[in-house]
């Protein structure tokens, strides 16, 4: 390779990772695996090394990447949260050993410790009790998510020891666990939402949810691995880990002190497989120096520790058989491929299927009928396919292409401009989506109808009983007890739980309709702007996005949806059967004075929260809009507010009002 062509390898290697990293840190949507991700850094590394003519600070080599966000707001990081160098060798293990015991003097012992899969977070707390909690970031500055973080049951608010320091940092991992995860992505593949690719990203994609309520809803742990500050009540990490746990922190109890190579060995090869066991995901071992004092001498390098290392298991994979390409329909309409394989082991289970995704994934595979494949666990979880053996393939082969008709109803399939996914449009008609609408209303956070799951479902869309949701409030429980598998006792449950459906608030039904787009979080903020479904159904589009982080593809799904006849009689009948379609009365407005004015939110509050400030703005006459434009009275501005909003602002001469100025004019203050 001359100096040119380094150049523009090392330029491509740069734009490359900087794009798997907001993949994977702000999208939470890797495309690529941690170990593809390790060799175009270490591609990246050695060209670096080699040619340092085209050294850059801006390297991702050089920093971490970052999980920053508008939402929420930054803090500077009292420590830097560094990432850990890795290695998937043994002898890169020895050679880390050589060279720490080559810098320091005495002697040295290492804490060996289960590298967890989750969101990394940094918690301060001051006089026993927490102050703040912050994401790794970029590694200088942290989101501020401590609103959230005290949803999570086993993090201490409040130390009871009256041993603590006056000030310190525990650090640890956000980490949901697998049973969760499947739970979680199982509702929603039938709300029709895209599946999270392994808990990981589900924890981190959860921290960064700006409803509190809906956090905790999602059972996330966490397990600490690091006490910082300057009075800590030992001179060395393992014994700061068991003070950690005496203070009533969850810290896993699988690290070791290890004195020498060989029990650090140990430890891997004890837990390669034993991992997979364990209620949480593990990608490898953390190898940390343990003397606190030898720590600060061997220091950092721009992007890692060098007292620390991390050992990663490379990931399980197998070669196995394509048999065909079958394709589901969810609720939504999406068509999703999915991979028959010949049965497989892979991390202790049995292997059959696997997700294609879309189109674009059998595209970038290049598969073809009969093709040898490469499959991996993403997330120990979520089989999926990594690649093909091409050197087996059949030269008669013929590749695969995406159906061009729903396999279900036969409708010839719709792909939206810059949509992954095909979807059919016979949205009231093709049986899998009216059944999985039908699912979706009856599910536990939408009209939670208990005792109708999938299969009974499914048996009373087979025997002609039901064919939308409405159907369901004319079911009576003989119809139900002659049904295979339920009794009179059932059918009874079933009924007393559909006509306790009827007292379920606006905003769930809303969400229970399976309006395309339309999630839990975008119900609630429909509902509290348009208070009825009838005036949601006279509400023009520009009126919908006006409401805050309603976009114009949302507004056309549900102005599609409401345009429909047959979705109108189906609202009807919901509404002849009690169902509950609009709000409870508002309060009586407190005030008229901000009467007539449009008022965009932006920035983080101390007083109230967004949403209260949501409220107090309709309480008081005003109305909540989410952009700003010529139409906008003023600004309401806390901390951070949006630069992209500031600047229209000055362009347009809006005014913008802080938080006091604005409780000011409501009369708080």
């Amino acid at each position: 390779m001359n100096q040119t062509e380094a150049r523009k390898r090392i330029e491509k290697l740069r734009r490359e990772i900087e794009e798997h990293n907001r993949n994977y840190y702000v999208f939470n949507d890797p495309v690529i695996s941690d170990f593809e991700y390790d060799l175009l850094i270490n591609e990246l590394e050695t060209l670096e090394k080699q040619y340092p003519e085209f050294y850059s600070e801006e390297s991702p080599t050089r920093h971490v990447g970052s999980d920053l966000t508008r939402e929420f707001r930054q803090f500077e990081h009292k420590y830097p949260m560094l990432s850990l160098g890795n290695t998937y060798s043994i002898e890169e293990i020895r050679d880390f050993d050589s060279r720490v015991r080559k810098s320091v003097m005495g002697e040295i012992s290492y804490v060996c410790e289960l590298k967890f899969d989750g969101a990394s977070i940094s918690i301060s707390y001051s006089g026993g009790s927490m102050e703040k909690a912050l994401t790794r970031g970029d590694g200088t500055r942290g989101d501020d998510v401590t609103e959230n973080i005290t949803t999570i049951k086993s993090i201490p608010g409040r130390i009871g020891s009256d041993a603590v320091p006056a000030s310190f940092i525990a650090r640890g991992e956000i980490l949901m666990p697998r049973s969760v995860f499947k739970e979680l992505n199982e509702e929603r593949e039938k709300e029709g939402l895209n599946l999270f690719a392994n808990p990981r990203n589900a924890a981190s994609g959860t921290l960064k949810i700006l409803d509190p309520s809906l956090v905790a809803a999602r059972k996330l742990d966490c397990l600490f691995y690091s006490l910082l500050g300057d009075d800590l009540p030992a001179d060395n990490h393992y014994d700061n880990l068991k003070k950690l746990q005496e203070w009533g922190f969850p810290v896993s109890d699988s690290y070791r002190l290890c004195r020498n190579l060989d029990e650090i060995i140990g430890f891997i090869q004890f837990w390669e497989t034993r991992r997979n066991d364990l209620p949480f995901d593990t990608d490898g071992v953390v190898i940390k120096v343990n003397s606190l004092d030898q720590q600060l001498q061997l220091g950092f390098t721009a992007k890692s520790p060098r007292w620390a290392i991390a050992y990663k298991y490379k990931p399980e994979r197998a070669l196995t058989k394509l048999l065909f390409v079958s394709y589901q329909v969810g609720r939504t309409g999406t068509v999703t491929p999915v991979a028959n394989l010949e049965p497989v082991q892979l991390a202790g289970t049995t292997v059959k299927r696997a997700s294609l995704h879309n189109a674009d994934q059998i595209s970038l595979l290049d598969l073809h009928e009969g093709d040898m494949v490469y499959v991996e666990k993403g997330g120990e979880i979520i089989p999926k396919i990594v690649g093909v053996d091409k050197a087996s393939r059949s030269d008669t082969s013929m590749a695969i292409s995406f159906i061009e008709e729903c396999p279900e109803c036969g409708t010839p399939l719709v792909r939206n401009e810059g949509e992954a996914n095909h979807y059919c449009p016979n949205i009231l008609h093709c049986p899998p989506q009216i059944k999985g609408r039908i699912s979706h209303f009856i599910s536990r956070r939408a009209m939670n109808i208990e005792g109708l799951g999938e299969e009974t479902t499914d048996l009373l869309y087979t025997r002609g009983l039901i064919r939308n949701a409405a159907d369901l409030y004319d079911l009576k429980a003989g119809e139900l007890a002659s049904l295979e598998g339920l009794g009179e006792k059932s059918a009874s449950n079933i009924i007393r739980s559909i006509e306790d459906s009827r007292n379920v608030p606006y905003y769930r039904v809303l969400f229970a309709l399976g309006i395309r787009h339309v999630g839990e979080t975008v119900a609630k903020k429909i509902s509290v702007r348009f208070r009825s479904i009838d005036k949601l159904i006279s509400a023009g589009i520009s009126e919908i996005t006006e409401v805050e982080e309603i976009g114009p593809k949302i507004a056309l799904s549900i102005k599609s949806y409401l345009n429909n006849p047959e979705n109108i009689e189906l609202i009807n009948r919901l509404r002849s059967a009690g169902v509950q379609l609009e709000s409870e009365a508002e309060e009586a407005a407190t005030g008229n004075v901000l009467r007539g004015k449009n008022i965009v939110i932006s920035g983080v509050f101390t007083k109230h929260t967004r949403d209260e400030y949501k409220e107090i703005i309709g309480k008081y006459g005003g109305r909540n809009v989410s952009s700003v434009s010529s139409s906008t009275s003023f600004i309401l501005a806390g901390e951070n507010m949006g630069p992209s909003k500031r600047a229209k602002a000055i362009e347009l001469g809006i005014e913008i009002k802080n938080e006091e100025e604005f409780l000011k004019i409501i009369g708080e203050i």
